[in-house]
């Protein structure tokens, strides 16, 4: 190595250690790191067309497009968005018109509409390579519609008899009626359970992907899913469970801890998100109530899905739209909070440009690349923020502040603090802190920029945000951070210096 090599690594090193962060890279790297984007393939991005057969982007129930090569091909983008997993809508062979790939009709093949399963082994391959994860929705409770299954005498007593659920309050009903006229399998059935089973380890052993995501967990046996969980993970140890559990209350949720499920989409939780941040001037109470809450109920609430939207439900964007609130700033705010509170963030496609749509099919529109430019941009701010600080993914959190749309919070971890701040409503804001100050410290702005300074202890910091604003102040010491400034002067004066001595000599 050169000499002009090994100054500039021993400067980059000494700038490093100067640093006040904590970059996550330092600690082993855990599920509640991650920060999920939920991709409806067929809705993403179309990188081969050969596969398009009948699609037709002009009506919302066929298939457009979206394939394994246009996902593949959107790594980098995923990648630079801070999005650490992807979750993909089931890529299993379908029944007719099965583009959101709920209809399952084989279990061991691709859709053809999607690619080939070697094009799918590519996608977790590059997924890998950048350190994305890949996570598949996987659905054991029923199959497409006209199943050729209910046909095959052999098959007669894979499925419950053909009855529609009636009483939501009868977990019988529940668990054996066929849910939107689907033919409900029989998980108590041996060989159904087995076939399960089988396919759900086989995918893990074929493509070394890292979860899946349960759908319609409610729908099925529990003892069928602590048996599920024990096959999967005897194949793949790290291999990541979250189930959809679609209730209000999460005493039922809970219920299905001990399944060996590892975490749950906290669909309570999403009610008070959408309910606070679809309009200003909205308290966050709900929010903290709620987290205080699963904390208690919950064995390991940190692996629980937070959520603003998803493929089944109205967009996030929509609901604003339709309160007269720009979408945009209401959408900084709620995926400030997600990114900063406990649990892991899961995104749905088009999210970080405000993609409109109103309930399905019209909150599966295709993807739009080149959409709002300032909300991607804070989207990719928020998820280097969520990666260097730690106390964002592994604190304790404590509110501060809840008044009327005003909120600051608080994550600590060891030694480490990082408060966020957040302005709900529709007016300027200027609050004062007088918890945790030392003297000489200051709150250094990570979205904006902005520092706080803190006079003394009985002073404390002031922090004033805009309408619609949210902040993430770390907490440094303000000798610290000048001799991080310091060493960056330092370390550039002397490249350039040994720059110009190098080329003064090479001229002699």
């Amino acid at each position: 190595m050169t000499k002009t090599g090994v100054i500039f690594i021993l400067i980059l090193f000494v700038m490093s250690s100067l640093s006040p962060q904590t970059a996550l890279a330092s600690e082993e790297q855990k599920m509640q790191d991650e920060v999920i984007y939920m991709i409806m393939v067929d809705r993403f991005n179309n990188g081969n067309t050969s596969n398009d057969k009948d699609a037709n982007l002009e009506d919302p129930l066929a298939y457009h497009g979206g394939d394994f090569q246009g996902i593949t091909e959107k790594l980098d983008y995923v990648k630079e968005m801070g999005y650490t997993a992807i979750w993909l809508t089931p890529i299993f062979e379908n029944m007719d018109k099965g583009y959101h790939g709920y209809w399952i009709k084989n279990f061991y093949q691709t859709n053809d509409y999607f690619g080939t399963l070697e094009e799918f082994k590519t996608l977790v391959k590059e997924a890998h390579k950048r350190d994305i994860k890949v996570i598949l929705d996987f659905v054991v409770n029923h199959v497409g519609p006209n199943h050729e299954w209910l046909n095959d005498p052999i098959k007669q007593d894979w499925f419950h008899a053909n009855k529609s659920i009636t009483n939501w309050n009868d977990q019988d009903e529940v668990e054996n009626g066929w849910l939107y006229d689907l033919p409900d399998l029989d998980q108590e059935n041996p060989n159904v359970s087995k076939y399960l089973f089988d396919a759900a380890k086989w995918w893990i052993q074929e493509t070394d992907i890292d979860g899946y995501r349960l759908d319609t967990v409610k729908h099925v046996p529990k003892e069928f899913w602590s048996d599920f969980s024990d096959e999967v993970k005897s194949v793949k140890e790290s291999f990541f469970l979250i189930g959809e559990v679609w209730h209000d209350n999460p005493n039922i949720v809970v219920g299905y801890q001990d399944t060996g499920i590892d975490g749950f989409m906290d669909f309570s939780q999403n009610e008070s998100l959408r309910a606070t941040f679809e309009k200003s001037d909205q308290s966050l109470g709900w929010l903290f109530s709620n987290n205080e809450r699963n904390n208690k109920l919950y064995n390991r609430p940190e692996l629980l899905g937070q959520f603003i939207d998803n493929h089944d439900m109205q967009r996030f964007t929509n609901l604003v739209i339709q309160n007269n609130q720009n979408p945009v700033t209401q959408s900084k705010l709620a995926l400030t909070y997600m990114y900063t509170a406990p649990g892991i963030p899961i995104i749905y496609y088009g999210t970080e440009i405000a993609l409109d749509g109103g309930n399905d099919p019209d909150n599966r529109r295709m993807m739009n690349f080149g959409g709002n430019d300032e909300l991607t941009y804070f989207v990719k701010q928020l998820g280097a923020i969520r990666q260097q600080q730690l106390p964002l993914t592994r604190g304790e959190m404590e509110l501060l502040v809840d008044e009327a749309g005003l909120t600051v919070y608080k994550r600590t971890f060891a030694d480490e603090t990082v408060i966020v701040a957040i302005n709900n409503t529709s007016e300027a804001k200027k609050v004062s802190l007088e918890e945790d100050i030392n003297k000489g410290e200051q709150l250094k702005g990570l979205l904006a920029g902005d520092l706080v300074q803190s006079g003394n202890k009985k002073d404390g910091y002031t922090i004033q945000l805009e309408s619609g604003q949210s902040e993430i102040y770390e907490i440094v010491n303000q000798k610290s951070d000048n001799r991080l400034f310091i060493g960056i002067v330092i370390g550039v004066i002397t490249i350039l210096l040994f720059l110009f001595l190098r080329l003064k000599r090479t001229k002699q």
